[in-house]
Parts: C-alpha cells; structure tokens; sequence
C-alpha cells in the first residue's frame, strides 16, 4: 500500500509458486528455517526459476508478510540461490556476443531504426489502452523499485564514476523530495490508470520476461563482482529510455491518459537524456580509467539488457498481434 510520506508499505504476501523450484523456495519461506531445501533443475528463462529467483532476491528489499527477516542471510538459502543465479547467470553470457568492443555496443544503443518496430512504437501508433495497462503492470515488477538495484553499486566505485552515479541516482530518488521519486511517480501513473499502485500487486500476473530483467539488477547489483555489468546495464537503460519515453508519452495522448500517466514518461525524456552523458562521460569513462579489465563486464551488461529486453518485446507484441492477454490473466 502506499504510505503517507508517499513511499511504500512494502510487505507483500508471497506470490504464487509456478513450478518444483519456486514450490520449495516459497515453502521453506513459510516454515522453519534450518531445514533443506532442494534445488530443483529449471529452465534458466522459464517462469519456475524466474520466480524462485525473484522471490530470493525480494528478501534483500522489502521481505514478506509473515517470512522471519533472518532468512535474508540463511545459509543453506543463499546455497541455494547460488545455483539458481548460476544458471541464469550461464544462460545470460551464452546468449550474448561478449567481447571487450564498449564503443560498438553503445553506439548500438543510440541508433534508431526507421520505421520502428518495438513495443513504444506499436503503442504510440496502434496500442489499445487495454495493451497499455497490460505493459504498466509488466512494468510495475521494475518500477516499483526504480533505483534501488543501481545503488547497491555504489560502494563499490570510487571517485569521478562514484560521484557521478550518485548524481543519476538523485535524480531517481526525486531529488531528495518523496513525492518526486520515480517509484512515487509510477505509483501515480497506476492509479492514473486505474490499476492498483501497492507495491508488486501485478507480480502473479506478470510472466517471466519482465521479470527477469529486474532479477539481472538485482544479481548485478548483489555481486561485486558483476559491478561492471551493472555499470553497463545503467548505462543502456538510461541512453534508451528518453526516446522511448517521448514515445510513450505520444501513445498516452492519443489515448487522452490521466495526465499522472504522461507525467512519469515526460519526466524521463529530459531526465534520462542528461543521465545518459553523465552515465558515458564520467562513470564508464572513469570506471575504466580506474579498471580497465572491466570493460568485457560493462560490455556484457549492455548485451544482457538487450538482450531481456528484447525477449520482452517479443512476448509482448507476439500476444497482442495475436489478440492474447500478455498477462496470466486479463486486467479487470
């Protein structure tokens, strides 16, 4: 629910479980702790792992109703979220290039391919609002949490790339006033639209492709050793969002929107076009000053951004080009 400072309550109850794996993890969740718990093989992409990760890493964010906090920090828990993260980890560098080449794979980010055919583009042009609340509640999984994954970076960079990321990050923060972070501004969008603002209250209805991209924050966010791909995961988010922003705020007239639906994306267009130099010139650019060696990590976060994102988009115009819900279930 929201709460009166105009943040979150951000207990929620435990989803749905969607397969053997999200099964034992939501289990072990609702007993006593010391217990086993099984690992259960899964598809790295399917909806049984993306859950059971979700679920694992929503501990080190708000928790559940009901689930002993000290869970976060279980052993034979994070045993467990170690072979699941590896092998959605394995699945991430396997489908992707790699390689060390950054100039390519950011110049790949700003071009903009005439005509366009992505999900921004089918909206703006032909969505239905019933398509547009479907794509808010897939975005929701993310939005909800805005920042909060990219901050987990933060101690581990130094100087100019430190500073400056703090900077992208107060801006996401509403600039130091709750009423203007971005997760308050979707929150407002949501009830813009007339769809529930609480904190994950579209999680059982959204499939696995939106939220496997908020599960590679977190796992980047989570390992210092992944702090490169977080870099350059930022980094892709905020060089893509203004342009698609502009977009979606185009889609949101059109369907004459509750003007709190156009204020988030208006927002992000002049926003997310300052944070993308601030994100290239000063915290890659001094990050690899400082670590060279990471330039494969900040490469490979760019490629696995694209990579979920991509696998969004198909999920989502794939189910509407078929005249198919994108959720579980259709929105009420």
């Amino acid at each position: 629910m929201t709460s009166s400072d105009g943040g979150y309550d951000t207990q929620v109850k435990l989803p749905s479980p969607r397969g053997q794996l999200s099964e034992a993890v939501i289990d072990a969740l609702n007993g006593e702790r010391g217990r086993p718990i099984p690992f259960a093989a899964a598809d790295p992409f399917g909806e049984d792992l993306t859950i059971a990760l979700h679920v694992l890493y929503e501990l080190h964010y708000g928790g559940f109703d009901g689930v002993d906090p000290d869970w976060e920090w279980d052993p034979d828990l994070l045993r467990l979220r170690a072979q699941v993260e590896h092998a959605f980890l394995g699945v991430l560098r396997a489908e992707v290039e790699g390689g060390g080449d950054l100039d390519t794979a950011l110049e790949a980010l700003l071009v903009e391919h005439v005509p366009g055919t992505g999900v921004s583009h089918h909206l703006r042009d032909d969505g239905t609002w019933e398509e547009m609340r479907e794509y808010f509640a897939h975005r929701s999984v993310y939005h909800h949490k805005e920042a909060d994954p990219h901050a987990w970076v933060i101690p581990r960079l130094r100087g100019k790339a430190k500073a400056a990321l703090v900077a992208v990050e107060f801006d996401e923060f509403g600039g130091g006033k709750a009423d203007r972070m971005h997760s308050r501004l979707y929150a407002d969008l949501l009830e813009g639209a007339g769809m529930s603002s609480e904190y994950l209250s579209y999680l059982d209805d959204v499939p696995a492709p939106a939220i496997a991209i908020v599960n590679m924050m977190s796992l980047f966010g989570l390992h210092r050793s992944l702090r490169g791909a977080l870099v350059g995961h930022f980094a892709a988010a905020e060089i893509t969002t203004a342009p698609s922003a502009h977009r979606m705020a185009q889609a949101l007239a059109r369907l004459e929107a509750d003007p709190r639906c156009i204020e988030f994306f208006t927002e992000h267009i002049e926003a997310d076009a300052v944070h993308e130099q601030i994100m290239r010139r000063d915290v890659i650019d001094s990050l690899l000053e400082q670590e060279p060696e990471l330039k494969p990590d900040v490469v490979f976060g760019i490629q696995a951004t694209e990579l979920l994102e991509e696998r969004l988009a198909n999920h989502l115009l794939s189910s509407w080009r078929a005249g198919e819900t994108s959720l579980h279930r259709r929105l009420q």
